[in-house]
């Protein structure tokens, strides 16, 4: 069987197409009893509307865009990723807006498709996460006019909305949780240092470090894949004198480590205590599980879509500030939970 159109409709009406139209789109024209009549034909025949009118006449495409800058193996493996991603369909699905979703391996290619997109009208808006120190993209969004949101922003950037954490506190938290169970020789093991988010944390971490120990501690660099993760574990173990706890900029990173700890001899957290920044069932699967900050990826890439929907239909939206993570002591830092 073929689409029901609304020539079809038209016909089992005995309207015209006219009369359909200003029916099925809510204009007058019709009477009261003549549109409840094709709306009743219309759905008996199972007539859905075409996209791609739709799109012709609102001046939309219903849909927003979405580029993650990332290796593919960590997409296949990073829960935060497809968690926010889930959040994100969530709210759009409901308001009968697609994703339009690609992973791209270099940022040149993500400025170029999201000027190709918005230059084709193929979306309506766009979100953005992962700002970098050196970012063209706000630059390039003020200049367009792109209705965008930036999900995690670390500070404000005029002109576009975004989904705000407040992580001044957050480092902290880690450090003093791992002092006060008596640990003097700490490391961080970060993400990419392009990253806005991990040069903050890097600072933090330096700033809190050597105020709280007396000298700063090693940092050492990856790409937030679990096999760069747990090589530069063995390379801190491997130090004189070897960190006693190590925070992980990510799950994947942290539950690696214990993994392959474990069957190194290495006990966690006996021998080396284990902190990951986002909390995800990989924390909960590895033993011993590790503690981790908590917060509701989900929930947030949802709000950050409602954000950009309000953006979009109404050209502005106030920054939403969501709840700080918190933190849930696991085993991989206290043997006794």
């Amino acid at each position: 069987m073929h689409r029901p159109t609304i020539l079809d409709i038209a016909k089992a009406a005995g309207v015209s197409k006219g009369a359909v139209s200003y029916a099925l789109n809510g204009r007058p024209g019709v009477s009261v009893e003549t549109r409840a009549r094709i709306l009743g034909i219309a759905e008996e025949l199972g007539w859905i509307p075409s996209s791609a009118a739709r799109a012709l006449s609102s001046d939309r495409a219903e849909a927003v865009g979405l580029i993650a800058v990332r290796d593919p193996e960590l997409v296949a493996t990073e829960p935060y990723f497809m968690r926010m991603v889930a959040g994100l369909e969530r709210t759009l699905s409901q308001r009968g807006v697609a994703l339009l979703l690609t992973v791209v391996s270099d940022p040149i290619v993500e400025l170029d498709l999201y000027r190709r997109w918005w230059g084709g009208r193929r979306v309506d808006g766009m979100l953005l996460f992962d700002m970098r120190v050196t970012d063209p993209r706000p630059a390039w969004l003020r200049k367009s006019g792109a209705p965008a949101v930036i999900i995690g922003a670390q500070r404000r950037y005029p002109g576009i909305s975004c989904t705000r954490v407040n992580y001044q506190d957050t480092m902290s938290r880690a450090v003093n949780h791992l002092m006060e169970l008596g640990h003097r020789r700490l490391a961080r093991v970060s993400g990419p240092r392009t990253l806005e988010h991990v040069v903050r944390r890097e600072r933090s971490f330096t700033e809190i470090t050597r105020t709280l120990l007396g000298q700063e501690q090693p940092q050492v660099e990856t790409d937030y894949t679990a096999g760069r993760g747990v090589a530069a574990t063995r390379a801190l173990l491997a130090t004189d004198p070897a960190p006693t706890a190590i925070i992980y900029d990510n799950d994947v990173m942290a539950a690696a480590s214990v993994a392959a700890l474990g069957s190194e001899g290495i006990r966690v957290p006996a021998d080396l205590a284990v902190l990951a920044w986002d909390d995800s069932p990989l924390c909960q699967l590895v033993h011993p599980a590790v503690t981790a900050f908590t917060h509701d990826i989900m929930d947030e890439a949802s709000r950050a879509a409602e954000l950009l929907l309000t953006r979009i239909e109404t050209g502005t939206a106030l920054d939403r500030f969501l709840d700080a993570p918190r933190l849930t002591v696991r085993a991989s830092t206290d043997w006794t939970r």
